[in-house]
């Protein structure tokens, strides 16, 4: 392909990172800046109700598609050259206008079959430029994360921005030592930190980053292994109920669990029907952190449904579902 035809590609941008390292705030960083420029969103959940799109701020400038039946590293790619190949057809027909695309994957993905997408499917690769591999780094739990999970490492190593998240919850030292060890597992990324996604977006938008020749210098067979295995340790369940829950009750409870589970939970959140609100609540954690805001007004014939999608290690679905049935309102059942 020719680069006056690459030129007229569609950019498109792969956001990566693992379980709560802050991908959705640096997308709604992204969708809330004043450039002008429309995007299509392809959100992709690991569980099977997405929470994600109740957490962007959307201002109209942008075509939103959930995916959350599977990991779009494996199961779902499929679904990925799909959905790609009709936004592209829809803009080409003039009823979408985009300039650019992002794909914000599940916490659990390997970047290396997403990206790949981009250069062994030929309509995708005719559409598409791929423009950068993004990846955002929970500087609170990297160590660990990078320790045990096989995605936080791929994330790392494919990345060609770093941007390192939660440095105000660890000291300079600690920041400066990950800072070193990202940099010996990955010498071609720039890295710097980031505060709830304030970043210039030049950095991550439009950089022609991605360098096919380099990647195939570190995995030779990266434009033929599609083989990709999840941890079968990690699963996620979703808990839903239109009963109103107690504030005071979701309190104990989340403190009680995050106390004893808190270790498994590599990340929770959720869309709350709270009693007395007229807005739904929305909230988010990792391991032992969580907090929550509020979120959209309930609209006067909408279901107020809460859809909480836990992902952890061996948590016991069981215990917290009677938990959180136990968070009902008194009146409320």
């Amino acid at each position: 392909m020719t680069n006056a035809n690459a030129d007229q590609r569609i950019p498109t941008t792969i956001l990566t990172g693992f379980l709560g390292s802050g991908k959705t705030t640096l997308l709604n960083r992204i969708l809330t800046e004043h450039h002008g420029g429309k995007i299509a969103v392809i959100e992709n959940e690991f569980g099977e109700a997405g929470i994600d799109n109740e957490l962007l701020v959307q201002d109209g400038n942008e075509q939103i598609v959930e995916m959350n039946n599977g990991c779009i590293c494996c199961t779902v790619r499929g679904d990925l050259v799909r959905i790609l190949s009709s936004l592209a057809a829809r803009r080409d027909a003039g009823e979408l206008h985009f300039e650019r695309v992002i794909i914000e994957t599940t916490g659990l993905a390997d970047p290396a079959p997403v990206a790949q997408t981009f250069f062994v499917d030929e309509a995708v690769q005719e559409k598409y430029l791929l423009d950068a591999i993004v990846t955002l780094v929970d500087a609170k739990h990297a160590d660990l994360q990078l320790d045990k999970h096989h995605e936080a490492q791929e994330q790392v190593g494919f990345a060609d921005r770093i941007l390192m998240s939660k440095v105000d919850l660890v000291g300079e030292e600690e920041t400066k030592r990950l800072m070193e060890r990202l940099r010996r597992m990955n010498a071609r990324a720039t890295i710097k930190t980031v505060h709830f996604g304030q970043t210039e977006l030049k950095e991550l938008l439009d950089t022609r980053s991605f360098n096919l020749d380099e990647i195939i210098n570190i995995e030779p067979d990266f434009l033929d292994d599609v083989t990709h295995e999840h941890d079968d340790d990690v699963t996620s369940f979703v808990y839903r109920t239109t009963a109103a829950l107690d504030q005071d009750k979701l309190e104990a409870f989340f403190s009680t669990i995050v106390a004893i589970y808190g270790a498994a939970m590599l990340r929770y959140k959720g869309v709350l029907n709270i009693v007395g609100l007229d807005r739904r609540a929305v909230f988010q954690g990792v391991h032992m952190i969580f907090g929550a805001d509020i979120g959209k007004p309930w609209k006067k014939d909408e279901v107020r449904e809460t859809r909480i999608v836990f992902i952890g290690k061996q948590l016991p679905v069981e215990h917290f579902s009677l938990g959180l049935d136990g968070c009902v309102a008194e009146g409320a059942a």
